[in-house]
C-alpha cells in the first residue's frame, strides 16, 4: 500500500500528543498495525532514524486515537496494542523484541518502475522470453490443488518463508490467494504458470491487484524438478505483460534471507522500505 493512500490511525498520549501512526488491518486473526511510524515533532520519522527518537513533543494532527500516559512509542505500543501484530521500522521492532515481543517477519518492500525504466531491449523482448525444456506458459486459472505440490516444495523447511503447517493449511492459504480473498487482492491476468509435458504445474508467478498496484504475491518453482532459471523467465514475461497494461510499477515483499531478492534486484526491483513484524506481548 502506498503511504499516500494509507488511512492512518493516530495513537496519542494523555496530553493529546501524537505518538505513532499506523494503518489498521488484520493478520492471522489478530488486529494489525501496519506501516507503523513513530511521530516526531516535525512529522513521521524516517525509517532509519527511529532509534534516535526519544520522548515525542507535541505536534498538530487531526483525528482521535488511542490515549496513553506516555510519549515513548515503545511504551505506547506495549500498553495500547497488546496482542496486536505490529509492522514498522526494523530498529523499532528490535526494541519491541527486547521487551518480549515475538518476531514474525523481517521483510523488505520492493518496487519495479515499469513506465520510466524499461529493459534496454524493450518490454517486447521480455514478453517473448521462451520457456525451455518443452515447458508451456499458461494462465494462472487453475485450482489450488494443481499448484500445491510445487508451492510446498519451493518453501520447504529451511526456507525463510516456510510455513510449518500441514498440507491442508497450505492448500487453504493458496486457495485464498488464488480466489482473491487475501488483502493483496484478486489475481491479475498477467499471472503465469509453467507446465510440463504432462500438464503438471512446475512453477508460477502470481500477480494480484493490491489496492490498484500490481503486486507480485508469489513466485515458486519445484526445486526437485529442475528447470534452473525458470523463475526469471516467468518474471520477465509477467512484468512485460503487466507493463503492456499501462501499469506504472509492480511491487512485492521479500523476506530477509530469501535468495530470490537477488533475482528481483537483477530484474530492476529496488527496496523502498524495510520492516520488522512482531506480535506484541
Amino acid at each position: 500500500m502506498a503511504d499516500a493512500d494509507a488511512k492512518w490511525e493516530i495513537g496519542r498520549d494523555l496530553d493529546g500528543r501524537p505518538v505513532v501512526r499506523y494503518v489498521r488491518s488484520e493478520r492471522d486473526g489478530r488486529p494489525w498495525a501496519d506501516l507503523l511510524e513513530v511521530l516526531a515533532p516535525d512529522g513521521p520519522t524516517a525509517a532509519g532514524a527511529v532509534d534516535a527518537v526519544g520522548a515525542v513533543g507535541a505536534v498538530g494532527a487531526e483525528g482521535a486515537g488511542h490515549r496513553v500516559n506516555s510519549a515513548d512509542p515503545v511504551e505506547f505500543v506495549l500498553s495500547e496494542l497488546s496482542g496486536w501484530v505490529v509492522s514498522g521500522p526494523v530498529g523499532f521492532g528490535e526494541r519491541l523484541l527486547h521487551r518480549g515481543a515475538t518476531a514474525l517477519r523481517h521483510g523488505h518492500t520492493m518496487y519495479r518502475d515499469l513506465a520510466g525504466d524499461p529493459p534496454s531491449a524493450g518490454w517486447a523482448a521480455w514478453a517473448g522470453t521462451a520457456l525451455r525444456n518443452g515447458l508451456r506458459a499458461v494462465p494462472c486459472d487453475r485450482p489450488a490443488g494443481e499448484l500445491l505440490a510445487s508451492c510446498r516444495a519451493a518453501y520447504a523447511p529451511g526456507h525463510p518463508d516456510h510455513h510449518p503447517g500441514g498440507e491442508d493449511e497450505a492448500h487453504e492459504r493458496l486457495h485464498l490467494l488464488l480466489t482473491g480473498q487475501l488483502a493483496v487482492g484478486p489475481v491479475l491476468p498477467s499471472s503465469t504458470l509453467a507446465v510440463d509435458g504432462d500438464d503438471r504445474v512446475v512453477a508460477g508467478a502470481v500477480l494480484t491487484d493490491y489496492d490498484g498496484t500490481p503486486w507480485l504475491s508469489d513466485v515458486f518453482r519445484h526445486p526437485d524438478l529442475g528447470y534452473p532459471g525458470l523463475g526469471r523467465d516467468l518474471l520477465r514475461r509477467a512484468l512485460a505483460d503487466t507493463a503492456d497494461t499501462g501499469a506504472a510499477r509492480v511491487g512485492l515483499a521479500v523476506t530477509e534471507g530469501n535468495p530470490a531478492r537477488r533475482l528481483y534486484e537483477e530484474l530492476g526491483f529496488r527496496v523502498t522500505r524495510s520492516s520488522l513484524t512482531v506480535v506484541v506481548p
